[in-house]
């Protein structure tokens, strides 16, 4: 399954937002809440305590 297909299916599990590819495709990004999840290893990470807001210092110091 390519990363645009998987897109299709997934949603940001904090706002249920569009995900799309960003940063060269090593985040995806929310269109709604802006979150940033990582890519590691070819393998999204969407966990809302791994996601930043553009910005952030890194994974954990997003807005509350």
């Amino acid at each position: 399954m390519t990363i645009n297909e998987l897109l299709k299916t997934i949603a940001c599990p904090a706002c249920k937002g569009d995900l799309h590819s960003g940063n060269e495709g090593k985040h995806l990004i929310c269109a709604v809440c802006g979150l940033m999840f990582p890519v590691k290893e070819d393998i999204p990470v969407l966990l809302v305590d791994e996601a930043y807001k553009s910005g952030d210092r890194g994974p954990g110091t997003r807005d509350q």
